[in-house]
Order: structure tokens, then C-alpha cells, then sequence
């Protein structure tokens, strides 16, 4: 598949995402749409930004959430580049769960 198909398809998938006020359809949607393994996979990334920006050492997280050094390497890239979404969303979720900081 072409990368221009994919990366049509991720945005149909989050302009559709970003109309739906119903997250108990999104979680079902997430549901039919990936795995259990996936979910998992999907669910230790958004773990481990939030670990990182809590300052969570790499090698805790990886014991934590049975991860490789390698992808909690790239997340923590990923959050130390300027505009990064990472972050972007991390401030929507501080935001939003004051409690969490």
C-alpha cells in the first residue's frame, strides 16, 4: 500500500475521530478495529509519554509495561521535538485531568 494511501486513510480515520462526542463508540470502534495485542501496544505508548513527562526513568517504564528501550527511546524523541503532537496532546490531557500533573 502507498504511503499516500495510508496516510489518507489515518486522516479519514481522525476526521471521523475528531466529530464523534461519543467516546463509548470510539473505545467499541477501537475494539473491532485492532487486536487485544494491539490495544495493549496502543495503550503502553500513551502510557509511556505520560510516565516520561512524569520523569519516569526509561528502564522503570520498560519493567513497568514490558516494553523495548527502543520504542520508549523513540516516544521520548518524539516528545522532544518542537511542535510535538506528543506534547500538544499531553497539555489537552493535563487540561483536562488537572489531578494528573
Amino acid at each position: 500500500m502507498a504511503k499516500e494511501t495510508v496516510n489518507d486513510t489515518i486522516k479519514e480515520i481522525c476526521s471521523l475521530l475528531a466529530d464523534i462526542q461519543d467516546e463509548n463508540l470510539i473505545f467499541d470502534f477501537f475494539g473491532c478495529l485492532f487486536t487485544k495485542a494491539e490495544l495493549k501496544d496502543f495503550s503502553n505508548r500513551w502510557n509511556l509519554v505520560k510516565e516520561l513527562d512524569a520523569g519516569t526513568t526509561q528502564r522503570e517504564i520498560a519493567r513497568k509495561f514490558g516494553m523495548s528501550l527502543c520504542n520508549i527511546t523513540r516516544g521520548s524523541r518524539e516528545m522532544k521535538k518542537e511542535d510535538s503532537a506528543f506534547m500538544k496532546i499531553l497539555a489537552i490531557y493535563k487540561n483536562k485531568n488537572p489531578s494528573k500533573e
